[in-house]
């Protein structure tokens, strides 16, 4: 007691400060959720009894301290009763529980509930605290009698003395009233499973758990009557089932395995109802008091094993189970047990069960690191013999059976004979797939898993802890590798290399020629995942050279062309693992790498028909690219050896491969280009850090070499190839140049690497090749130079360097990417897209890289600086490419108008032909024969007018005269246009209508700003105009179309562009040279319409004298020749505005200009066509009278002329005729009337 006086604090957790105590009984009736307590605060566990048990001291130190008790309603003396009434109080107690077996027979309404619970909760209590106070009576109040005394005794301690036997013979008959728990009615099995929350339960329920409290407390009080007497108690009345007197001893040992068989029972009723894919996710306790009866047993049986009082707890189970695979005529159990249909599952799910309830300490509190004791030697013979079934075992038991097995490893000690004993069975069964055919597995060896895939399952079988829903996850050879790893893992712990020399001696003797020559696939499967395991938990470098050695065994003819696959797969999975281990990879690259470039070599050479063969190969190549991709990216550092994996079976795989095998290896080549990268970065940053000693900076400096070594090899077998795809569409545009932009960033990352043919400028150099050169497809230029804009410190660098015009030539490529955007296959240039829609007609990933691209550009030094000069805002537009490019083109036409001195203005000039380049050869695809994209056109012309127009005054210079004549020539005078009786392409008839105005507004701003009168100039625009007069010009008048004439709205003056007088007056003196040609009395063709447009002219842009002075003949011979009537009234029409004109230019005076026009007119036409004449005559002088008297003395002549021409005298008619036109000029005309007379 001494030894136990320290605990006494500790074990007692009582309440000190009260009077009674409720005693500790089973009880489920507590909340569990949520992850707290696993025991009732009523339990023998949490309330400290187990304890107190286990250590000898008071089981109930606050409780029956009073000189009375109150037990079954009577008060009894607390220091004598048991002596003195023991077999009256037994009496007692078995009535109360028959009272209590009858409460199960009353109505249970839902009236009735709560009395009913009150009943049999109240019985319950006193029988709970009977068996408490007979505990309490023998620890504090029975004494040990001196059996060698003859001195006469006290009657009361003759009873006293004969009370232990007296006990054992009651505690054997109680035993016998209550029966077995598997004896129980099932109504009251089932009360197990009754959850009630408000804690109000049916008499089944506490009869249920007062046979627990009983079963218990009987154990409790034998062993705590042996450990107060110290020697053996025969009972009187009873003897065992052996004929033997029945003893203290006996009894707790047939109660015990009595008890035990009940459980199990319970365990067995439950198990049989499971499947085994749920049998470890489910609990073998039907609840919370079963599982406290198991933790409560695990105790006491091996706290008495100690001083061998009787067998560990694991000795009494092994016993009992071992029963299960008896014949029942074999049983000597005075219980009979139910027989199991699957004996070997149960005996593995109980085992497992129970052997986790050891992590609760005597408190029922869960203590993960307390030592459990293991059951290895029943475990051993029940695996032998689980795996030695005459018909052989199924997957789905095996499963089972090794999931729990593996759930045992977790908690005992390693144990290498189960690892051997398993292996034994694996070794012989390695070509199975292990698969169950009702359940599809996650976990499934697949045969197609990649290098990496199969490493990650062996790193799942590594973890330390597992899936709990493994038995779907797994095959049952994935749990005994997963038990592998973990006993040698914990074994090489615990005990150093010993147990792996163990293991690995028993695994490798199963491998020789025959047997590697008889591996199918799947077993090929197995044998990787089996030595990768190996690897990974041992010697990795010792069994990679065993597998090494192993696969030579396997010759070439003899294995199919999955099984090569596989071992390329299993090959590359020990090089990523060395790569894991951080281990030199050399021996195994330098074989691979050979053979990869062997077969890289064959695909180069077959022939494309012979698709099979491709196939095949193809897929050991993709195998050794993804997993030399996963070397690179997984490698902390680079060694020579990664060299060795670049090979120049790169050199010869590119040439041969089709799209989708491009895009592989181009996706590894990014990525390994990446990696290289962000090491080199790394290493600069190491190497920049101050204070590193020699040897650190030695390490370095190798480093550095060994990247430049694989910076070297890509540039050696991968850029060439990409460098010779520029023009092709054979690369996928986005890796092309994807790729590219990776290795122009090596370039500025590691310029001494890049080719001799890149130096000395390594990143101009493949600027020029992907970004600026005018013969690359615009996708790439586009997805490329987004890439190269993206590096701030590329940009930031080139952007400053006086060697080359690094942002004038991105722009340039940036305007030939918008400009180009409608061309579908820019290797075949008439090969264009059909214009369904537009906006469908540019692909959408081509757009948003536009977008990406136009967003990046704007944000360069240069193209900022534009915009700031022009005082134009520019973030609204940068989503749309080409509203972005109009505003560009505007704000450079503005800052060179905003330029002061002529230097700049100079600068600016050859600047602004530096961002155009050669602009029509980027938009001569759209103008092809087969051309049809009616939007590509439309950009064109568009795009080309704002260019004329903004960028006026620098075409004004001698400098960019020329290309704004190659413009005009090409879109708006070719061979084609000039060709009258040819009609034109309707797209590009419509893209011209459209943006005509442009071309003439900026065309007459050249012509008035040039620095030199040019007569080509003025000459190109009198052609433009006249080709377009008649183009656009409708066969009839009729109708509201002339307004919208395109020459017409070149005149509508917009704010920013000058007076148009002198386009007026080129349009005039065209109209007049060629369109009122006629032959003989033959008008020309569509006069009506020339005419409506000539009073079109008039009406929107206000005539000058000039060109009255230009047009008016015209006007007036068609009124004199033409008798047509549309003819005659637009002719009038015309007559009118223009005589309105000239009075306005007078400013009341007669014009001098009309009178000079019309006496030509009176000259020309009087002495043929007087009476004509004289009628138009007269509609001027209702407008102008005074012009008209200017011209009586001509018209007099011209009748006098007349009259002499005819010689015959005086023409009445035609006097008349002009004596009423001098009707019409008041008094001067009546003068030369009468003179006349």
């Amino acid at each position: 007691m001494d030894n136990c006086s320290t605990f006494l604090t500790d074990s007692l957790e009582l309440e000190l400060g009260t009077e009674w105590c409720k005693p500790p009984c089973f009880s489920c009736a507590f909340d569990s959720r949520g992850g707290g307590q696993s025991f009732s605060g009523e339990s023998y566990l949490s309330s400290g009894a187990l304890k107190r048990l286990i250590l000898n001291l008071d089981p109930l130190p606050t409780n029956f301290e009073e000189d009375t008790v109150e037990i079954f309603g009577i008060p009894w003396v607390t220091e004598t009763a048991l002596v003195n009434s023991s077999r009256q109080l037994f009496h007692l107690f078995r009535q109360q529980l028959y009272n209590l077996e009858t409460l199960l027979q009353a109505s249970c309404d839902f009236g009735q509930v709560s009395v009913l619970h009150c009943k049999a909760d109240s019985i319950r209590q006193q029988c709970v605290i009977f068996l408490h106070y007979v505990k309490v009576f023998i620890f504090r109040y029975l004494k040990v009698q001196n059996t060698g005394s003859h001195i006469p005794v006290h009657p009361y301690e003759a009873l006293e003395a004969q009370l232990p036997s007296v006990l054992v013979d009651e505690l054997h008959g109680l035993l016998l009233y209550v029966g077995h728990l598997s004896e129980l009615p099932s109504a009251s099995i089932g009360a197990f499973v009754n959850q009630n929350h408000i804690k109000l339960f049916a008499p089944s329920w506490h009869l249920l758990h007062l046979h627990l409290d009983i079963h218990w407390l009987v154990l409790e009080i034998l062993h705590i009557l042996g450990d107060k007497l110290k020697h053996v108690v025969y009972g009187h009345q009873f003897m065992n089932l052996a004929g033997d007197n029945l003893t203290n001893v006996s009894l707790f040992e047939e109660h015990c395995e009595n008890l035990l068989c009940d459980l199990i029972t319970l365990s067995l009723n439950k198990y049989d109802k499971i499947r085994p894919s749920e049998a470890l996710l489910s609990q073998h306790c039907p609840c919370p008091c079963i599982k406290e009866l198991w933790v409560l047993l695990i105790h006491l049986l091996d706290h008495r094993s100690k001083w061998s009082l009787s067998g560990s707890f694991w000795n009494w189970m092994n016993k009992l189970l071992k029963t299960l695979f008896e014949k029942p005529s074999d049983w000597k159990l005075p219980v009979p047990v139910i027989q199991s249909r699957d004996p070997f599952g149960f005996s593995w799910w109980i085992i497992t069960h129970l052997a986790s309830l050891y992590q609760f300490d005597r408190h029922g509190v869960p203590d993960e690191m307390r030592q459990m004791e293991s059951n290895w030697n029943f475990v051993e013979e029940l695996l032998k013999k689980s795996i030695s079934i005459q018909d052989g075992i199924q997957e789905e038991q095996l499963r089972m059976c090794l999931h729990c097995c593996l759930t045992l490893c977790d908690f005992w000690e390693p144990n290498i004979t189960v690892v051997t004993t398993l292996w034994e069975y694996y070794s012989k069964n390695l070509n199975s797939s292990f698969s169950i055919s009702w359940l599809p597995l996650k976990g499934l060896a697949n045969i197609n898993k990649s290098s990496l895939s199969m490493l990650e399952m062996v790193k799942t079988c590594c973890c330390d802890k597992q899936d709990h829903n493994l038995y779907k996850s797994s095959s049952s050879y994935t749990i005994f590798l997963c038990i592998l790893a973990k006993v040698v893992k914990k074994a090489m712990k615990n005990n150093g290399p010993h147990p792996w020399k163990q293991v690995k001696g028993r695994i490798y003797s199963k491998f020789h020629q025959k047997r590697m020559e008889e591996l199918t696939e799947v077993g090929l499967q197995n044998f990787f995942s089996l030595f990768l395991l190996l690897a990974a938990v041992a010697e990795v470098e010792d069994v990679a050279s065993h597998v090494l050695d192993l696969l030579n065994f396997l010759r070439p003819a003899s294995i199919t062309s999955s099984q090569r696959a596989l071992v390329w797969k299993g090959q590359m999975a020990l090089l990523l693992m060395y790569v894991q281990k951080n281990l030199d990879i050399g021996v195994l690259a330098e074989k691979l790498s050979g053979a990869f470039r062997e077969k890289a070599k064959e695909f180069l050479v077959s022939k494309n028909d012979e698709i099979g063969q491709k196939q095949t190969l193809w897929t050991l190549l993709s195998i050794y690219i993804d997993g030399v991709q996963e070397v690179f990216e997984t490698s902390h550092c680079l060694h020579p050896s990664h060299e060795k994996l670049l090979n120049d079976g790169f050199t010869m795989l590119l040439p041969a491969c089709r799209e989708s095998e491009l895009r592989t290896v181009l996706n590894f080549l990014q990525a390994v280009l990446a990696r290289v990268r962000s090491m080199h970065q790394q290493l600069c940053q190491e190497l920049q850090t101050e204070n590193v000693d020699l040897i650190v900076q030695s390490s370095l400096s190798a480093k550095e070499r060994h990247l430049a070594a694989v910076a070297n090899a890509l540039w050696r077998h991968f850029f060439s190839f990409l460098k010779s795809q520029r023009m092709t569409q054979i690369v996928p545009v986005s890796q092309l140049a994807d790729a590219a932009a990776d290795f122009t960033l090596l370039a500025m990352d590691m310029p001494s690497t890049a080719p001799s043919d890149l130096q000395p400028q390594p990143v101009i150099s493949m600027i020029r090749l992907f970004g600026w050169d005018d013969i690359i497809c615009p996708q790439v230029v586009a997805r490329y130079l987004s890439h190269v804009l993206q590096s701030s410190t590329l940009c930031e660098a080139l952007c400053h360097s006086d060697y080359v015009s690094f942002q004038a030539l991105t722009v340039r490529s940036w305007i030939r990417c918008v400009l180009q955007m409608y061309i579908k296959n820019f290797s075949m240039p008439d090969d264009l897209f059909t214009d369904i829609n537009p906006e469908q007609a540019v692909e959408k990933e081509y757009m948003e890289q536009l977008a990406e691209l136009t967003r990046l550009l704007f944000k360069l030094p240069e193209v900022k600086s534009i915009f700031t000069k022009a005082q134009v805002e520019y973030v609204t537009i940068l989503e749309d490419p080409k509203k972005a490019l109009v505003q560009f083109l505007e704000a450079v036409g503005i800052t060179y108008r905003n330029l002061q001195t002529l230097s700049d203005k100079s600068a600016m000039v050859t600047k602004s032909l530096e961002y155009l380049g050669e602009v029509l050869k980027y938009i001569k695809p759209y103008l092809g024969k087969k051309s049809s994209s009616a939007a590509g056109l439309h950009l064109t012309y568009q795009m080309m007018g704002i260019l004329v127009k903004s960028w006026a005054q620098i075409f004004a210079t001698s400098k960019a005269q020329k290309l704004l004549f190659r413009i005009i020539d090409c879109l708006l005078l070719p061979h084609t246009v000039l060709q009258q009786e040819k009609e034109l392409p309707a797209a590009m008839l419509t893209a011209i209508q459209k943006s005509l105005p442009l071309y003439l507004q900026g065309m007459c701003i050249v012509c008035c700003q040039s620095q030199n009168p040019n007569t080509y100039l003025n000459q190109l625009l009198g052609n433009v105009i006249e080709q377009y007069i008649w183009r656009f010009l409708p066969a009839s008048p009729c109708g509201l179309g002339i307004g919208q004439h395109p020459v017409l709205l070149a005149l509508k003056k917009p704010a920013t562009v000058p007076p148009m007088s002198s386009l007026k007056k080129c349009i005039a003196q065209v109209i007049r040279k060629s369109y009122f040609h006629f032959k003989g009395s033959s008008p020309p063709p569509r006069l009506a319409s020339v005419l409506a447009f000539i009073l079109q002219l008039s009406k929107d842009s206000n005539l000058d004298i000039c060109d009255v002075e230009l047009l008016l003949p015209s006007v007036l011979k068609c009124l004199v020749l033409v008798n047509e009537p549309q003819v005659k009234r637009l002719a009038t029409e015309n007559l009118q505005y223009m005589v309105q004109t000239c009075q306005v230019g007078s400013e009341g005076e007669p014009a001098a200009q009309l009178t000079s026009v019309l006496r030509q007119f009176i000259q020309d036409y009087g002495t043929t066509y007087s009476y004509q004449v004289y009628s138009i005559l007269e509609t001027v002088a209702t407008l102008d009278q005074q012009v008209v008297i200017h011209l009586i003395s001509t018209l007099t002549q011209s009748l006098k002329d007349s009259e002499l021409k005819c010689g015959l005298g005086r023409n009445s008619a035609q006097r008349e005729a002009y004596s009423k036109l001098l009707s019409h000029l008041g008094q001067v005309g009546h003068n030369e009337m009468q003179r006349l007379e």
